[in-house]
């Protein structure tokens, strides 16, 4: 089996916890999932953890890739750091391979103008309004959103984050999926064999 890649951006005060369901189960579906860094260099989490970036973003193509995962970090609203990360995704977008952003990555797009047209969500709506993007009328307040290959969710939202993911990469199958997210996001042991089967 030909094994397909996942791109997750690293870059120094990401948000460690964001998306590691989204990796982890990737990683066990058949996924390789690769660090993306600002550049080759060390990065570190928002949780004092390192990470050595297996490429850097200047090596990055969507046509190498089946997503492109942005976590949160503090960078996105000090400054314009990140702002190589909101173009990269905007590459991937029109090269029609998905992106899966989440708490102030989705700042990030809105700053880049990806979320004007687009649905989506955020951890609430003033503080996507705060970066004076033109979407707001595409603003859903839902844990996750996806609208065709933008994936959207707030940063307490990482079990429902990761199930969008999931279904728009096609990793499980409706019923698994739903128990998937029943055994992580409800704690509902039951599911556990569903999954399991």
């Amino acid at each position: 089996m030909t094994r397909r890649t996942a791109h997750l951006a690293v870059y120094d005060t990401f948000a460690d916890w964001e998306t590691g369901h989204t990796t982890a189960h990737l990683a066990r579906n058949g996924f390789t999932v690769q660090t993306v860094g600002p550049t080759a260099a060390p990065v570190t989490s928002i949780g004092g953890l390192t990470v050595q970036p297996g490429l850097s973003l200047a090596e990055l193509r969507p046509e190498d890739s089946e997503l492109l995962i942005l976590p949160g970090a503090d960078l996105w609203d000090t400054g314009d750091a990140l702002a190589p990360f909101a173009r990269a995704a905007r590459t991937f977008l029109d090269a029609g391979v998905p992106v899966a952003a989440i708490c102030g990555a989705t700042a990030g797009l809105a700053r880049e103008g990806l979320l004007d047209e687009r649905a989506h969500t955020s951890a609430v709506s003033f503080y996507l309004a705060a970066t004076g993007y033109a979407g707001g009328k595409h603003y859903v307040d839902a844990d996750a959103v996806t609208d065709g290959d933008l994936i959207t969710a707030g940063p307490t939202e990482p079990v429902a984050f990761a199930r969008e993911v999931f279904a728009r990469l096609g990793v499980y199958d409706t019923v698994k999926l739903d128990a998937w997210f029943r055994l992580f996001h409800d704690s509902d042991a039951s599911a556990y064999e569903v999954l399991q089967g």
